[in-house]
């Protein structure tokens, strides 16, 4: 038993524009152009670089990818490279982000549905909620059916994602070429306005960097990708320079319907925006959005899963979470998933700490950049597919730490305090887990009837998958 390599060059780029386009490019304007001091060449050269950003890690990510082909794969490399305690604690924070934004996703989801019915006024929460959780656990038994169906399932919504973005881009760029002087006034006199501080330019790329998270799935699943050495990178390059493009078409198009204050003051402007320009057709707007936020979701509990399955074949994580049903999924760690992802979903005031997974996601970035650096000089002839350009490597260094400790240094609060308090938790967790492990032989028991209960099998170790280097 073992992960499939199912997905070829097609479905690993309809993976990743599922997994990228999401919220973030009908939410994160409204921050970004509040922190851009409402300059609107600053709002969209952050967006642009922030696409280049993301591709230049994700390029030094596919290193590793490349050299364990395996699902899980960051996690693998940072206990090789900086320790258990280190691979843990990236563990505890990406985990943490991801059952967070899988409750996000699914609440926002099942708002903008069911917000049809209430017309003119708010929705209740109780029916909001029970939709959300529907719809969480219908991912769920998606997951679980393996990895070919989730492929399928997120083609469909690729599609729809790419279709619903160009439609929003070619409206913008038809207005702008109409030469209506409302849609064009809102770029005159552009460069007059204040430029930002060093914090709130950080702030703002913390808020777009949200919208290009979805760049490191590749990573997680390498180890169910045909070729992987030669069809994450080149998925890389195509798939997000496909993605930075409709970004910065799409908040052109924002800006010539919408005012810098009317996009303040939006809380999803996509929706707004949809609004004014198609006010007669509000249930086919929602439907869109729905379809359009349903992708991201469901590569969330796939990529939290495989985190599971790497953590317990590493004996970090019981032994469970490893073994595979009848469709090559890990099934335990799915229901895992779905159940701690339930948890936000009732108190929904935990939700807003979504705003913590980018600065979590730039740490963790910064730990593999580190851990890269050291096998750079600890094997320096050790045969490598693919081999980033070491520049990068520096430069991803770079921002990372820009990124972490910028608004600390110029603008300390409470919040920061919360982070680092957040990090000593993964540490005490990891102390914790390591004592439990010293006494695993009593859950033995519990974990043979699981297996019998689920019906999984263990899987093959991942070290006996993993290719051999082709020399240079």
């Amino acid at each position: 038993m073992q992960l499939l390599r199912a997905l070829g060059f097609f479905h690993v780029n309809m993976l990743l524009f599922s997994a990228t386009l999401g919220t973030g490019i009908f939410v994160s304007p409204k921050g970004v152009l509040k922190y851009s001091s409402m300059n609107i060449p600053v709002f969209l050269s952050i967006w642009v670089g922030c696409g280049l950003l993301s591709m230049m890690n994700a390029l030094c990510l596919a290193e590793i990818a490349t050299i364990y082909p395996m699902s899980g794969a960051s996690y693998y490399f940072l206990k090789r490279t900086l320790g258990s305690s280190v691979a843990f604690l990236s563990l505890w924070i990406k985990l943490f982000a991801h059952f967070l934004g899988i409750s996000a996703q699914c609440l926002l989801v099942a708002s903008t549905l069911i917000q049809c019915f209430y017309s003119g006024c708010p929705a209740p929460e109780l029916p909001t909620k029970c939709l959300a959780m529907a719809i969480l656990w219908s991912f769920g038994i998606l997951a679980v059916r393996g990895i070919k169906t989730v492929a399928w399932f997120n083609t469909i919504s690729s599609l729809v994602k790419l279709s619903v973005l160009c439609l929003i881009s070619l409206t913008g760029i038809v207005l702008l070429v109409n030469g209506k002087k409302e849609n064009v006034s809102r770029f005159e006199n552009a460069l007059d306005a204040e430029l930002p501080n060093v914090s709130q330019i950080a702030d703002a790329i913390l808020q777009v960097y949200y919208s290009y998270l979805g760049s490191s799935f590749l990573i997680t699943i390498a180890g169910e990708i045909k070729r992987p050495t030669e069809t994450i990178p080149k998925t890389l390059i195509c798939g997000l320079s496909i993605v930075t493009v409709l970004y910065l078409l799409t908040n052109i198009s924002y800006l010539a319907v919408l005012t810098s204050l009317e996009i303040i003051s939006s809380d999803s402007v996509g929706v707004t925006w949809m609004s004014r320009v198609f006010p007669s057709m509000q249930w086919i707007i929602s439907l869109l959005i729905s379809a359009f936020l349903l992708g991201t979701a469901s590569c969330g509990i796939v990529s939290a899963s495989r985190l599971f399955y790497s953590a317990s074949q590493e004996g970090q994580f019981p032994s469970i979470y490893s073994m595979l049903n009848d469709h090559h999924s890990p099934v335990v760690a799915v229901i895992q998933i779905i159940i701690l992802s339930s948890i936000p979903l009732i108190f929904s005031s935990m939700i807003y700490l979504v705003k913590y997974v980018s600065l979590g996601a730039w740490c963790v970035n910064l730990l593999h950049m580190i851990g890269l650096l050291k096998l750079r000089y600890q094997n320096p002839d050790q045969p490598r597919h693919y081999k980033v350009w070491l520049p990068f490597i520096f430069g991803s260094i770079a921002s990372s730490l820009f990124l972490i400790f910028a608004p600390v240094i110029q603008s300390p609060n409470i919040e920061h305090v919360y982070q680092f308090m957040f990090l000593i938790c993964g540490l005490l967790c990891y102390w914790l887990q390591a004592k439990l492990n010293r006494h695993d032989v009593c859950f033995d028991t519990i974990t043979c009837y699981c297996q019998l209960l689920f019906n999984v099998s263990p899987s093959e170790d991942q070290e006996k998958l993993i290719p051999s280097p082709i020399p240079d």
